[in-house]
């Protein structure tokens, strides 16, 4: 996948664990951890949005691009 999540790298940042921020944003740890590990094919805006509101962030440092190595082509 091309979207790449780096919310391990905000909890590591905020010394928050899982289930803490899964208590302040009122989802279960293990969607947190869905998330976390890159296994989520969707995000709620709201979820973003209470995420980032904990986490003091930008959704931009929680999510970003990279290129699949299978969408990249010298042709078309």
């Amino acid at each position: 996948m091309a979207i790449v999540i780096d919310l391990d790298v905000q909890l590591a940042k905020k010394k928050m664990s899982v289930s803490e921020l899964a208590a302040a944003i009122d989802i279960t740890p293990v969607n947190v951890s869905v998330l976390k590990n890159g296994r989520a094919k969707a995000v709620r805006f709201s979820t973003l949005d209470a995420i980032c509101r904990v986490l003091e962030c930008q959704p931009g440092d929680i999510l970003r691009w990279e290129p699949d190595a299978t969408n990249v082509s010298g042709g078309e």
